[in-house]
């Protein structure tokens, strides 16, 4: 007798794949995209991962994303004013690309134009089966910016990609190629005011021998589910500096796929993630060191308020080729909250004999002495519980050493922290 196992997809899997089946024909791409969208479909129709999918195991998206918003052909967004003095915004307004302020000097592209051509087909597709992330945006993603900052171009104006969503659903892609010996500071925003589910995949080639800032930002309203991947490979000699602040959303999900390629890459990663309310938050991170000589240094920064969860995988494999590597990684929480929690999971797979990775995570409460000191010379709690996260989440921001951006971030911290306080 031959028996086949039906599959009881949720109301979430259902819409999706309903909403794909609608909106095929009407989406931009030519028979490779086509086939690059079938695959993702595909992997939708196995269903959504749970917890018993090891990458998923603290984040069970089958059950926490319940409901999946239609799309709304009508929510109109606005692009809002650059972070940075000075930046030049590259809007994309409810998954629409908008007028783009394009520096001189560099090349930027509609991802609908270089969908339609096929020349984005190659950056489609999933990471393994359980990319969900990847699936769910590149079976839906029609539009975004790709742009090309060519070999030895040094930019004082920063980029800022801005992904504003007023509800309903809004699937982006972001795309940045740095030459060899390229220098710029990049920052992703990612926020807007309406019930949306939201997906953002971003890619970023470093050239041999370039420097990049690049900053993700966060801030969706409670009622927004984000689910963000940022794709990164370092060339020879490279420094990349990341730096990610989550401070919304209700369900978030952001996942950095990073590779050391090149012989003497560099990554730092700083993150701070502002939780608070019902707010799940997941930062998945999967680092491979796959050359030799290569460093990386990771540290995350929690604060949790209410009833908030939080997530940090940290993943570091190291290649057999890849001996005099050099990584360190650190999650440290700060808990506000009896309701709150926080899950950490560091992971090294060393396949390299010579060597130094480590890693480390600490949960904390606000140390009353300090808050007892700060009380008896006339502070009121909430100001000196304040400056004690503040003190706590600071360090990980003067760490990158440019005023605009220090002034910038601790300005979202302290505006957080007025409301979450």
């Amino acid at each position: 007798m031959n028996m086949q196992m039906q599959i009881r997809r949720t109301a979430a899997e259902e819409a999706l794949l309903a909403g794909f089946a609608e909106r095929a024909a009407s989406l931009p791409g030519d028979a490779r995209v086509a086939e690059k969208r079938a695959e993702a479909v595909e992997l939708l129709k196995r269903g959504l991962p749970n917890r018993k999918i090891e990458a998923w195991h603290y984040t069970d998206l089958r059950r926490l994303l319940s409901v999946v918003p239609p799309f709304d052909p009508a929510a109109h967004a606005a692009p809002r004013a650059a972070l940075l003095p000075g930046s030049a915004v590259l809007p994309v307004l409810n998954g629409i690309a908008g007028k783009a302020d394009v520096p001189a000097g560099i090349a930027v592209a509609s991802v609908t134009n270089e969908l339609s051509d096929g020349t984005f087909a190659p950056l489609l597709g999933v990471n393994g089966a359980d990319d969900a992330v990847g699936a769910i945006n590149s079976a839906f993603a029609a539009d975004g910016f790709a742009v090309e900052i060519p070999a030895g171009t040094a930019l004082e104006q920063p980029i800022e990609l801005q992904n504003v969503q007023v509800g309903g659903q809004v699937h982006t892609r972001f795309a940045v190629r740095a030459g060899e010996g390229a220098k710029a500071t990049i920052v992703e925003r990612q926020l807007g005011e309406g019930n949306a589910l939201v997906s953002s995949v971003s890619h970023l080639e470093v050239g041999d021998g370039a420097e990049i800032l690049w900053l993700i930002l966060q801030e969706q309203p409670e009622s927004a589910i984000h689910l963000g991947q940022m794709n990164v490979r370092i060339g020879r000699d490279a420094k990349l500096t990341l730096f990610v602040m989550n401070a919304g959303g209700k369900l978030v999900r952001q996942e950095l796929r990073i590779v050391a390629a090149g012989e003497g890459a560099e990554l730092r990663l700083r993150g701070v993630n502002l939780l608070s309310g019902g707010t799940h938050c997941d930062v998945t991170m999967m680092l491979d060191h796959a050359a030799p000589a290569t460093t990386s240094t990771e540290t995350i920064r929690n604060v949790v308020t209410g009833r908030a969860e939080g997530v940090f995988q940290g993943q570091i494999r190291v290649a057999r080729e890849a001996q005099k590597t050099d990584a360190k990684m650190a999650c440290n929480t700060l808990l506000l909250s009896d309701e709150g929690g926080f899950s950490t999971k560091p992971e090294l797979e060393i396949f390299a004999d010579d060597v130094a990775c480590g890693h480390g995570a600490t949960v904390t409460e606000i140390e009353p002495a300090h808050l007892f000191y700060l009380m008896a010379r006339g502070i009121d709690e909430k100001t000196a519980r304040g400056l004690l996260v503040k003190a706590f989440v600071a360090e990980v921001i003067e760490e990158l050493e440019n005023e605009p951006v220090v002034e910038m971030l601790e300005g979202k911290l302290d505006a957080w922290f007025a409301v979450h306080g």
